[in-house]
């Protein structure tokens, strides 16, 4: 069972993550990762789809050139906002997410 202070902070990490992309979710990740496993999860899944996502917004940034990245930039912000919701309410209700299309390169 996950204690609400852990299922708090996995879930603010999300929620910080609309205002300060790296640095509120990466305080929260090496302050407490060490001592919550749940945490720890949340906050290399988070980092795994930061990292994917910047990727693919740099490629659809690059396809603008030819006019296909718009849509690309347009699909990939509403993937970025809905996703990030659902993390942080599944979080927030203890359970573990995962993002799809993404790469895990933090294991």
């Amino acid at each position: 069972m996950v204690k609400s202070e852990e299922r708090m902070l996995a879930a603010l990490m999300y929620v910080l993550s609309f205002f300060a992309p790296v640095l509120g979710p990466l305080i929260i990740w090496l302050i407490k990762r060490e001592d919550s496993s749940f945490i720890d999860y949340h906050g290399k899944e988070y980092f795994n789809f930061f990292i994917s996502y910047s990727v693919y917004f740099f490629i659809s940034g690059l396809l603008t050139i030819v006019m296909i990245g718009f849509v690309g930039l347009f699909l990939l912000g509403i993937m970025l906002f809905v996703f990030t919701i659902i993390a942080a309410i599944k979080a927030y209700e203890g359970n573990e997410y995962q993002f799809p299309l993404i790469f895990r390169l933090i294991k």
